[in-house]
């Protein structure tokens, strides 16, 4: 192996990281900087001088970062060596060892891992057999809680002998966590199964309590390399600590400028802090970034210089100095998502880019929904990452499911996804009794539910009675279809059916973003229902006509996979992708930096982190785009855009002219209201009351001072704005005043028929 040209191919910076390999060793490796490069040569040139692969131990946080670097170092040493590495994520390498040694813990070499969906399913049971109230203890948050717990190597036994963690429980209404983990943690040892958390609570334990294991596999690991090692939590950082305990030849590769998760339990003080774990440490930083250009890199570098709290250091490019950061301002986050489709559209086509050259990151999933739309409507294909298309979501299909059944209740498909949610005790034998009924009789299960006293050798007395509180539900929504709209009924339904209640008690991560989401489909029911009385102020937007459209926008062909699409995904999910074209948005304060993540400087510094890897996803072009209104609960709130753009220093921005002036106001206090707040009436919520207020559906326009001019002097050719469509062209003008119909082409959202009378417009020009 011709290691003197390998390393010919790297800058001296990777050069002296490959080269001294003996001892702790700690390589800050700035965004684009060639990580990946270094470490696979680094591994590669320990074989070349003597060390043996299987003296190595490689952890990396994804199985594909793992499969990748084994694959690269094949084809530097080959394939034969690279296959004795110890090289996968800390779950795979430590679940290995723990059936080598489980015995010694309790376990038989044979035991089962628990995935999330396992773990919540025997949580629930345990709820339901230590006879508490499902409502106050939801599984996702009992279970967030246990993790949290385990990453901090507190056992079942450590959580109930200690007083601050069962007081905090009882503050937060959840005073038996401590007797579910307990219950928890003796299920998984009869069921012979650890969950993911446990593989690494149980390899601390096993290393503790048997120092003959632990001696031998730190006899057996002389080289240990650590990938992303500012995303390790304290269970992780230990583990590591101990087995290097020995030969300390550490390798820890990371930046700190990119700790985003602690919300997972990782620590950036790991990384900030160790030099104090090795005193004889080195180290070495990667700083120049092949990924994007001079104006990126120096834009973002101006960006993280406010953080405190991080190693020094400086990331160049040697590229072109390249576009500036392009400042996107929209009237309303609908209009936001219209302005981003649009200049992908023109990027695509005047600069030649493939679909698959752009991504769309956002802070939080709910926030999809928009240019998922935008982007349908313009038929452009797009892929999400890191969570399932908006409208597929759970929490999604349930109240479309419940709207759905409302309209057609012989829809059987929907009557099976609701019947027993939220949660009305009717179980899955049930269901497979009227599925039964329903086939023999070649009906819909309504029918049978209907004519359910024909059938009542089959259904208990409970059951039937069950049974038909759903049917009674059901027929008074049905009722309502000619009264409301498609905006109030929904709201009605979601509130009635309990789903609301159901999200809204789950505070959990997971929790608080479905509950999100519900509330991002009642805005687009409002939106599309202003939409539709602009065009015809006299149409009923009924749910029969919404239901149709969201089908239709949602019923997309299936494309084949080597058809290139924009990438839509959280700014979380992009950390360690790239893009020629990256659009953030939605960078407004209270969502980026998020209001839950405000509450004091540290949270400030890892929301400008977050920001930080957004930017330096991208290679050619950053854009970076904020509304200045956004719908929240069927109404418009005034936004400011976020402190992180005024922060970047303005040499290397595109500004909108108007940004100055919309600064000023920024230190005032926000109207947009946090993502916790509940919806008007459940500040009254009491266990034994279902009633959780009325909603309102309030038309509020998009800007406070916006005034339409009078309608009767619009001409053809003229140029107008619409406050949520923003400037468009008059391009054609039908039937007299005031039966005026006026054609308009509009900039971001394209051509539109609307009644003057009521389209609220203001000449520009």
């Amino acid at each position: 192996m011709d290691f003197e040209h390998i390393l010919n191919e790297l800058n001296d910076s990777q050069k002296q990281a490959v080269a001294n390999y003996q001892g702790p060793s700690l390589i800050i490796a700035g965004a684009g900087s060639g990580k990946t490069k270094v470490l696979t040569v680094r591994i590669a040139y320990l074989i070349a001088n003597g060390v043996q692969p299987w003296q190595i131990l490689a952890l990396t946080f994804t199985n594909k970062a793992a499969r990748e670097m084994r694959e690269r170092i094949g084809n530097l040493i080959g394939d034969q060596q690279a296959r004795y590495l110890n090289m996968g994520t800390f779950h795979s390498i430590f679940a290995k060892i723990l059936r080598m040694e489980a015995d010694k813990i309790g376990h038989t070499s044979n035991y089962t891992i628990y995935d999330s969906s396992d773990s919540k399913s025997l949580i629930r049971k345990i709820i339901k057999d230590l006879h508490l109230d499902p409502d106050s203890y939801k599984q996702g948050a009992v279970l967030g809680r246990i993790s949290k717990a385990k990453n901090n190597l507190v056992t079942a036994k450590a959580y109930a002998n200690n007083d601050k963690l069962k007081q905090f429980d009882r503050e937060t209404r959840m005073p038996d966590i401590y007797r579910i983990y307990q219950e928890y943690s003796k299920r998984c040892k009869q069921s012979d199964a650890m969950d993911f958390d446990d593989l690494l609570l149980n390899i601390n334990i096993l290393f503790r309590d048997n120092p003959d294991v632990a001696s031998h596999y730190q006899n057996r690991f002389k080289y240990i390399l650590v990938d992303e090692y500012q995303d390790t939590n304290l269970s992780q950082y230990i583990i590591v600590k101990k087995l290097s305990e020995l030969h300390q030849n550490i390798t820890v590769v990371g930046d700190d400028a990119q700790s985003i998760y602690s919300f997972r339990g990782a620590k950036i003080e790991n990384i900030l802090n160790f030099r104090n774990d090795y005193k004889d440490y080195k180290l070495f930083k990667l700083e120049r970034n092949y990924r994007s250009t001079k104006n990126i890199v120096n834009a973002a570098n101006s960006l993280i210089a406010k953080n405190k709290n991080q190693i020094q250091k400086k990331i160049y490019s040697e590229k072109d100095s390249g576009n500036k950061i392009k400042i996107l301002r929209a009237n309303t986050d609908i209009e936001e998502g219209y302005n981003v489709v649009s200049h992908i559209f023109d990027l695509s086509y005047g600069e030649n880019y493939k679909y698959s050259d752009f991504a769309i990151l956002y802070r939080t999933n709910s926030q999809s929904r928009i240019f998922e739309e935008a982007l349908r409507k313009r038929n452009i294909p797009y892929k999400l990452y890191g969570g399932t298309s908006f409208y597929q979501r759970k929490e999604i299909k349930d109240l479309l499911s419940y709207l759905r059944v409302v309209v057609n209740p012989n829809d059987s498909e929907a009557i099976k996804r609701i019947i027993n949610y939220p949660k009305r005790g009717i179980g899955a034998t049930t269901v497979d009794k009227l599925e039964t009924a329903a086939a023999s009789q070649a009906s819909s299960l309504w029918s049978i539910l209907l004519n359910l006293h024909n059938f009542s050798s089959s259904f208990n007395a409970g059951t039937q009675k069950k049974l038909m509180g759903f049917v009674r539900f059901i027929q008074e929504k049905m009722t309502e279809l000619g009264n409301l709209n498609a905006y109030d009924l929904a709201q009605k339904i979601a509130q009635d059916s309990g789903i609301l209640k159901d999200l809204f008690l789950d505070k959990s991560p997971e929790g608080v973003s479905r509950y999100e989401n519900i509330k991002e489909l009642l805005n687009g029911i409002n939106e599309f229902i202003e939409t539709e009385k602009e065009q015809d102020p006299d149409a009923e937007v009924g749910l029969p006509k919404y239901l149709e459209n969201v089908a239709l926008l949602t019923d997309m062909d299936a494309k084949d996979d080597d058809i290139p699409k924009i990438s839509l995904m959280t700014v979380h999910a992009s950390k360690g992708l790239e893009y020629k074209n990256v659009f953030i948005v939605g960078v407004e304060q209270n969502l980026f930096p998020s209001q839950m993540s405000s509450g004091s400087e540290k949270e400030i510094e890892e929301e400008r982190r977050l920001f930080y890897v957004a930017i330096t996803r991208a290679e050619h072009n950053a854009i970076i785009s904020y509304a200045m209104s956004r719908r929240k609960w069927g109404n418009f709130n005034m936004c400011n855009p976020s402190r992180f753009i005024s922060e970047i220093n303005p040499e290397f921005l595109d500004m909108p002219s108007n940004f100055n002036l919309i600064q000023k106001s920024a230190n005032q206090e926000s109207i947009f209201e946090s993502f916790n707040e509940k919806p008007k009436g459940f500040s009254n919520f009491n266990k034994k009351s279902t009633n959780f207020g009325k909603f309102k559906s309030t038309k509020t326009s998009s800007f406070k001072n916006f005034k339409p001019d009078n309608a009767q002097n619009i001409t053809l050719g003229m140029t107008v704005e619409h406050a949520r469509f923003g400037l468009g062209k008059v391009i054609a003008l039908e039937a007299e005043w005031p039966e005026t119909k006026a054609e308009i082409d509009f900039k971001t959202s394209g051509k539109r028929q609307l009644l003057l009378k009521f389209a609220k417009l203001k000449i520009v020009e």
